[in-house]
């Protein structure tokens, strides 16, 4: 029997290391998912995929809260049905062991509330990019003074590929010389041509 760990967080900006810190003991071997959305199914996460292909029966799969292993109810409850199936055990943290009945049944109320907080979150982002939208027409700028949508740029790309070419420098130069990543500096330099 392993004590096992999964971490999910949905943006490279954030951390596992909270979900890490709360639960308790240490673990035979951690499965993360670091900047995937739980709205992508558990199976075809990479990190997921992976403890899946570990995990045996009798194992202890230790998870942080229920919304860690999705945002879509229905897969959520397959997943933890698939894995009550093959003999482990899915304990989230607050909530102890899930085993068939009750335990299942508490799995697809918490599912299906995480199923909704993702439509809720699709909701205000949406009104957000329709007042930032509204407020760029009406003003020139966002609802937020922002001058443009999205993130704003790090550099010009004109600017950028001019002083390359100037310079005859490398890709890695350029990059070093603007705080930019290659990838971006290639791009930039490929739309000016």
């Amino acid at each position: 029997m392993s004590r096992i760990a999964y971490y999910r967080v949905s943006t490279g900006g954030q951390s596992i290391e909270a979900q890490r810190q709360s639960l308790p003991g240490t673990f035979d071997k951690e499965f993360a998912d670091e900047g995937v959305s739980g709205a992508t199914l558990a199976a075809d996460r990479p990190g997921f995929a992976a403890l899946l292909s570990y995990i045996r029966e009798g194992d202890v799969l230790h998870i942080a809260a229920i919304d860690r292993l999705g945002r879509d109810a229905l897969d959520v409850q397959s997943t933890v049905r698939k894995l009550i199936d093959r003999g482990v055990v899915v304990d989230v943290l607050g909530l102890g062991p899930i085993g068939k009945g009750v335990g299942e049944l508490i799995v697809a109320v918490l599912a299906q509330i995480a199923d909704m907080e993702r439509g809720r979150i699709k909701e205000r982002c949406d009104a957000g990019r329709s007042a930032a939208r509204a407020s760029l027409e009406a003003t020139g700028r966002t609802h937020k003074g922002k001058v443009s949508m999205g993130r704003p740029k790090v550099a010009d790309a004109a600017v950028v590929a001019l002083w390359r070419k100037d310079n005859a420098a490398s890709i890695s130069k350029t990059a070093k010389q603007f705080s930019l990543s290659e990838a971006t500096v290639k791009r930039y330099c490929a739309a000016i041509v």
